[in-house]
C-alpha cells in the first residue's frame, strides 16, 4: 500500500516503523516526519496541521490510507477533507475529534452514554469557578476545555493553588482559547492506565494496556508533561477488566456518537483512573473511571503497544477506516515493552534547541529501538528540535528486561542538557 503518515513526533515514527516491519512491504510517506522517519520512509515537506496542504498532497499523490497521528488536524477536520476526495484515513472526523478537542463535550458524551467518570462542573468566570472549589474538596484537579499539548491539567492539592490555576486559564489567558473554558473536576484516587481502543464506528478492538509516566520527575513529582515513558502491558489492568472496559466505557461512547450524527473511527483513548482496593471509592460509583479521552494514539504509549503487535498493522488501520474491522485484525505478541523518554533540561518549560545528539548508533545496537520525538538533520549531524526529543524502547519476557534494555540504550545517547526519569515502570516493580 502507499501510506501517508501525518505527524512529526515519536508517536508518528513508531506507527511508521510498525507499518514498515509488516509481512509486505508498502510505500511510506510522513508529513513532515523528522530525521528517523527519514530512515523508513519519505518526509515530504507538508505541515500536520495544514490541512489545505495534506489533502492537496494526497489529491495529487492518491494514497491507499492516510494515518494522522496529532489531535490537531484531527479538530481542524482533515479525516473530513479527505473524505470529500475519497481517500481513505485513520482517524475521527472533527465531530468525533471533540471527544479530545472539548473536555466539557466528552463530559456531556460520558454522562449520555452512562459512563463512568469524575464528577465535574464546567465555569467561564474566575469568581464563580473559585466558589465552586468549596464543592469539590482537595485535592481537587483544574483542566482546560481544549487542546493544551498534554498541560492544560492541574492537581491541585491546595485552595490557592486551584485558584492560581483557574486565573491562569481564565485571567492570565495562559493557554489561549483552550483555557477559554475550565472544567472543575473530582480528584479520583487510584492508579492511572491507557488503553487505546481501534474502532471502525461499530465494532472495538482493545490493543493492549499501557501506563504512562505524566510528571517531568522521578516518583512522579513536578508538572505534567505530554509523558516521559510508558510501559506494556500495565499490570493494573487485570485480564477481566478488559470486557468491562470495552462493554461499559468505550461502545457506550462509540454508540453515544452514532446516536449524534458522528460514526467515529479510529483510536479511542481512554485514560482510565483504576481504584485500589480499600480506596476512595469515585462519585460514580465504579472502580474503574474515565480520567479523559483522546482521539488518536497517545505519545508515548504508542512507542510501547506497537511494538508488541504483529500481523498486518496496515490492514487493520485500513479494516478501521473502513468499516471492515475485526478482532483478528489485532494480534499480540507475547512479550513486554517500555520506553523511556530523552528531553530537553528545561522541559516542559522553555528549552533550547539545536543541540548535537550522539550515540545512536550504538543505541540501536542494544536492541532497544530509538524513536525520533523532536529532532532533525543538521548538516551531517541530528540535532534537538523539541522538549521530547527521543523515545527508547527495550522489549523482552518480563518488564525488568525491557525497561533494562531501554536504559541500557538510553546510555549510549548524549546531548547537552540531556535529561530522562530513571525510574520508568516503578509502579509495576512496586507490585512484586
Amino acid at each position: 500500500m502507499k501510506i501517508l503518515v501525518v505527524g512529526s513526533g515519536g508517536r508518528e515514527h513508531a506507527i511508521t516503523w510498525r507499518l514498515a516491519n509488516d509481512p509486505v512491504k508498502h510505500d511510506l510517506f510522513c508529513a513532515p516526519g523528522n530525521a528517523g522517519t527519514a530512515a523508513i520512509a519519505t518526509n515530504v515537506d507538508v505541515g500536520a496541521e495544514d490541512v489545505a496542504a495534506v489533502t492537496a498532497w494526497a489529491r495529487a499523490n492518491n494514497p491507499d490510507l492516510v494515518v494522522v497521528g496529532p489531535e490537531a488536524p484531527l479538530v481542524k477536520g482533515l479525516v473530513d477533507e479527505l473524505s470529500k476526495i475519497g481517500v481513505p484515513a485513520f482517524g475521527p472526523v472533527a465531530s468525533g475529534a471533540k471527544m479530545e478537542g472539548s473536555k466539557r463535550f466528552a463530559k456531556e458524551v460520558m454522562d449520555a452514554a452512562g459512563v463512568p467518570t469524575g464528577k465535574a462542573e464546567v465555569h467561564t468566570d474566575p469568581a464563580a469557578a473559585k466558589a465552586a472549589l468549596t464543592k469539590f474538596g482537595l485535592p481537587v484537579v483544574i483542566k482546560a476545555d481544549g487542546l493544551a499539548a498534554g498541560k492544560g491539567v492541574i492537581v491541585a492539592e491546595t485552595t490557592a493553588q486551584a485558584e492560581e490555576a483557574i486565573d491562569d486559564m481564565l485571567v492570565a489567558n495562559k493557554f489561549g482559547s483552550a483555557g477559554a473554558e475550565v472544567l472543575i473536576e473530582e480528584f479520583l484516587d487510584g492508579e492511572e492506565c491507557s488503553i487505546l481502543a481501534m474502532t471502525d464506528g461499530e465494532t472495538a478492538v482493545l490493543l493492549p494496556s499501557s501506563q504512562d509516566h505524566k510528571r517531568i520527575f522521578d516518583g512522579d513529582k513536578g508538572p505534567n508533561t505530554g509523558g516521559m515513558g510508558a510501559y506494556s502491558p500495565a499490570p493494573v489492568v487485570t485480564d477481566d477488566m478488559l470486557p468491562e472496559i470495552k462493554e461499559k466505557i468505550i461502545l457506550p461512547v462509540v454508540r453515544e456518537l452514532k446516536k449524534r450524527g458522528t460514526t467515529y473511527r479510529g483510536i479511542l483513548y481512554a485514560g482510565l483512573m483504576i481504584t485500589p482496593e480499600g480506596g476512595k471509592i469515585a462519585l460514580s460509583g465504579s472502580k474503574v473511571n474515565v480520567v479523559e479521552f483522546n482521539a488518536r494514539f497517545g505519545d508515548p504509549e504508542t512507542e510501547a503497544v506497537l511494538v508488541r503487535l504483529g500481523g498486518s498493522f496496515a490492514d487493520a488501520l485500513l479494516h478501521a477506516a473502513t468499516g471492515r474491522l475485526k478482532d483478528e485484525d489485532i494480534v499480540v505478541k507475547d512479550e513486554v515493552a517500555a520506553t523511556v523518554i530523552i528531553s530537553s533540561g528545561g522541559y516542559p518549560g522553555s528549552y533550547e534547541k539545536g543541540k548535537v545528539i550522539s550515540g545512536l548508533d550504538e543505541a540501536a545496537k542494544t536492541g532497544a529501538i530509538v524513536f525520533h520525538c523532536g529532532t532533525k538533520k543538521s548538516l551531517d549531524d541530528i540535532v534537538t528540535s523539541g522538549g521530547r526529543v527521543l523515545s527508547v524502547t527495550g522489549t523482552g519476557a518480563t518488564i525488568r528486561e525491557a525497561v533494562d534494555k531501554a536504559y541500557a540504550a538510553v546510555g549510549c545517547i548524549s546531548f547537552d542538557k540531556m535529561f530522562y526519569r530513571k525510574d520508568i515502570a516503578h509502579r509495576a516493580f512496586d507490585r512484586n
